[in-house]
């Protein structure tokens, strides 16, 4: 079975590496002339590519970020600078002998269902390179092209911005800050991007201002006792008690978890309605920029004026040089037609995010269009997992009716949780979206059948962070590996930053989870947890 895979990012060698484990024929069309896609920095920014500033660094551990069977080397840093990643991409291609499959300088033009759909489920598929259109017939198709690489520039949301005589741009088209050395610049928007140029910015900057009209929750990279934020919170009893508790005290939860670091209020940045769900921020320096007077935290811009802005509720008006919109992309499949998947308010109406319902035969599928509460890449690769078992016929989908009503309701239910604004409806609870997907595959852990036969394994997976490796205990695909890389993550995590002493065997961290441990799993038990 031949498999188009569009893009060689992250997600496109996860299911490049994928189809290969499955027997398939994967050919991955790249436009450019190397792996990494978002994180493959360049100094110009091209065209249909992202573009990543200079001093990038991962919101997410490396522990929590690696593929499933390839652990990141234990001397990276925790939280790794862009090169690092691309450098693990770069590894995870030689292992896995991905760049034989991978045709460069090659964009798709388009991919239209073949005249035989409805029977074989083929798609035609049209390449360019070097100027040459080449026509293919695939059985497959995997699109993995990213969603960060078109720009959401609403400026007719913003009155008054054809008269405004500074100079403005997207925060996609931001490298390094010399360009606002002396300058007094605004922020428009409070995602990870525009808080960590705010940041950069107010280092040279004779002023820096963000305008945030819903406000942020702010989480620092380093968590309790040190740790990185996602292996505390992103653990199965931490996911057991959000979805079991009743919702006010779930709410509660998570401004307690939330304002724990400082409190949010006092700094301007409470979201609008603090029981909405929004994702979190991850930066390590906006509070003391904020008490130092570095940066400045306002309402929604009301209006632009030639050299100055309005702030909603704010009755004078404040001087600008330089306004950087961090407004988001937009998502588009320019080599597919509008009937095969359709864009609405950033967002297409996917199963389970991945799959069209419409279609007589499920041989294309979307992967990595999701905003989930941790690493993207753990979750691509169990995306591609499930979608290349479905390709081969052992997996299958729901009738569409059934996948069309689970959609309508999760959009029911996300408004409720994230509030539908923008593409809050493509945000999603990380762990169990993963363990939904491993259980198409018959690879979730089985935390009670663990307990039996592997006690400290399964109080290690239940307590501790739900790395990915998790997920390679059993089914398809299993890892032989996958047991030590879990008992072994603490000391990957610790080995970077004990250098000046030597390093431990181990952490104490789960160490400490285990006196409680036993009682609180049998809890979790009765509660049906499996």
């Amino acid at each position: 079975m031949r498999v188009a895979v569009v893009g060689a990012g992250a997600s496109g060698l996860a299911a490049t590496k994928c189809c290969l484990d499955e027997g398939l024929e994967p050919t991955c069309f790249e436009q450019s002339q190397d792996i990494g896609g978002l994180w493959r920095y360049t100094e110009n920014i091209e065209a249909r590519r992202p573009s990543l500033y200079p001093s990038l660094v991962s919101n997410t551990s490396k522990e929590m970020s690696a593929f499933s069977d390839f652990p990141f080397p234990e001397h990276f840093p925790v939280f790794m600078p862009h090169a690092l990643l691309l450098d693990y991409l770069r590894r995870y291609a030689e292992r896995f002998s991905l760049r034989e499959h991978i045709r460069f300088g090659t964009t798709v033009v388009s991919i239209r269902k073949h005249p035989d759909f409805a029977t074989t489920g083929q798609w035609n598929v049209v390449t360019e390179e070097e100027g040459k259109q080449t026509s293919h017939v695939f059985d497959a198709v995997m699109v993995c092209s990213g969603s960060f690489s078109e720009p959401s520039l609403p400026l007719q949301c913003f009155p008054g911005i054809e008269r405004f005589r500074g100079q403005y741009f997207h925060s996609r088209q931001y490298k390094r800050p010399d360009v606002f050395q002396g300058k007094r610049v605004l922020m428009v928007g409070m995602g990870n991007s525009g808080v960590d140029i705010a940041v950069e910015a107010s280092r040279v900057a004779a002023k820096v201002t963000i305008s945030t009209t819903r406000g942020a929750w702010l989480l620092s990279r380093v968590f309790e006792h040190g740790y990185p934020w996602d292996m505390i919170l992103n653990t199965r009893l931490m996911s057991l008690i959000k979805t079991n508790l009743p919702g006010p005290l779930s709410w509660w939860l998570i401004n307690y978890k939330a304002n724990q670091w400082f409190n949010h209020e006092n700094y301007g940045i409470q979201p609008e309605n603090s029981w909405l769900v929004r994702e979190p921020l991850l930066n390590d320096d906006l509070p003391s920029y904020i008490l130092t007077g570095r940066i400045t935290i306002r309402p929604g811009v009301k209006e632009f004026k030639d050299n100055s802005v309005l702030f909603h509720n704010c009755p004078e008006e404040e001087p600008v040089d330089i306004v950087v919109f961090c407004t988001g992309y937009a998502i588009s499949f320019p080599f597919l037609e509008e009937s095969v998947v359709r864009v609405e308010n950033k967002h297409a109406s996917l199963y389970k995010y991945v799959f069209p319902t419409h279609l007589q035969k499920p041989t294309l599928a979307v992967l990595g269009l999701i905003k989930p509460l941790g690493c993207i890449l753990p979750v691509s690769e169990m995306q591609a997992r499930w979608v290349s078992r479905v390709f081969k016929g052992l997996c299958q989908l729901p009738p569409q009716s059934v996948m069309e009503k689970e959609i309508n309701e999760k959009k029911k239910n996300q408004i409720q949780w994230f509030g539908l604004t923008f593409d809050e409806i493509l945000k999603t609870e990380w762990l169990v979206y993963l363990d939904t997907l491993a259980s198409f595959i018959g690879a979730k852990p089985s935390v009670l059948g663990l307990l039996f036969t592997d006690p400290w394994l399964a109080l290690t997976i239940f307590f501790g962070p739900c790395s990915p490796y998790q997920y390679r205990l059993g089914g398809p695909g299993r890892w032989e590996g996958a047991r030590q890389a879990i008992l072994t993550q603490w000391d990957r995590v610790l080995k970077p930053t004990r250098t000046r002493v030597p390093a431990g065997s181990s952490s104490s961290f789960p160490s400490l989870l285990a006196v409680v441990g036993f009682l609180l799993l049998l809890a979790a038990v009765i509660f049906g947890f499996q």
